[in-house]
């Protein structure tokens, strides 16, 4: 309930984390059925990286801003929607994947944080493709899943601010593998150093789930657990080519956000097989 995302927004997390979403989302609109889309953390939608907050850390500088001359290459479909929304501002997963929602396709968004809900709720008023609900992550995947268009994703970004999240993250994903089976599933996930990832990744491989992937960057080597080294994105039921999309953007962020010597790098690797 303390954790506001304004102060990190468009990091070098973030923009890994909506790289690849936007990539998810956009081979879900490949199919002509429609799908819904449900954000277990949503934040507030779009942010304004001239805020208190986002001057007081300065992180996205060393995120979007350092992509910002990119004019080619994997990473310009999600960069050439980023660069739609108003100049000084960064969207967050709400406002992307309503900007790729066609007709007949629905946004589920949950917050907790009761100003961050409110500005939430403010933003989507009266957009009938779009719901806000201020509840629990947790709870919500067992209220408003499976989805009634019997496809879709389930987005978990969760704060990792309580010692047990990676726990509390497996838990779920298994459960709603249960609930809703052909559900895309996809979780970030913080890389401090790799032992809490290992047990994360052996929990999930132990549930009894099939086809996850993991794709992670990670700026240094993870070896100090007081500093975000890199991040992950697990992947459960990935789409078609997913895998080698990702490797593609991955590799693309990392020349963008390498610092020669540090022991940087990225992987995509299967967790469980198809």
């Amino acid at each position: 309930m303390n954790y506001r995302h304004a102060f990190h927004a468009a990091n070098f997390a973030d923009c890994m984390k909506h790289a690849l979403a936007h990539a998810l989302v956009a081979a879900l609109g490949r199919k002509a059925t429609p799908f819904r889309v449900l954000d277990t953390h949503a934040g507030i939608g779009l942010y304004d990286l001239q805020s208190e907050e986002a001057r007081r850390t300065g992180e996205w500088r060393d995120g979007i801003g350092l992509l910002e001359a990119i004019q080619d290459g994997p990473l310009l479909p999600w960069l050439t929607l980023v660069r739609s929304f108003p100049p000084g501002t960064y969207p967050g997963s709400p406002a992307l994947i309503r900007a790729m929602l066609r007709p007949g396709d629905h946004l589920s968004l949950c917050e907790l944080h009761p100003e961050d809900a409110a500005t939430l709720r403010a933003a989507f008023k009266g957009d009938p493709q779009v719901s806000v609900h201020r509840r629990d992550a947790y709870e919500a995947i067992t209220a408003l899943t499976p989805f009634p268009e019997r496809r879709g994703l389930v987005l978990f970004d969760p704060p990792f601010e309580v010692e047990d999240e990676f726990a509390r993250l497996s838990a779920a994903i298994a459960r709603l593998a249960q609930r809703f089976r052909p559900a895309v599933q996809a979780a970030w996930y913080p890389i401090k150093h790799r032992t809490p990832v290992r047990a994360f990744t052996d929990a999930i491989a132990a549930a009894g789930l099939r086809d996850v992937i993991g794709c992670e960057l990670w700026l240094r080597e993870p070896t100090d657990p007081r500093r975000l080294n890199g991040c992950g994105f697990l992947v459960v039921n990935p789409p078609y080519g997913f895998a080698e999309t990702a490797r593609s953007l991955l590799a693309a962020l990392q020349a963008r956000f390498d610092d020669h010597g540090s022991g940087g790098g990225w992987a995509v690797t299967e967790i469980v097989p198809e």
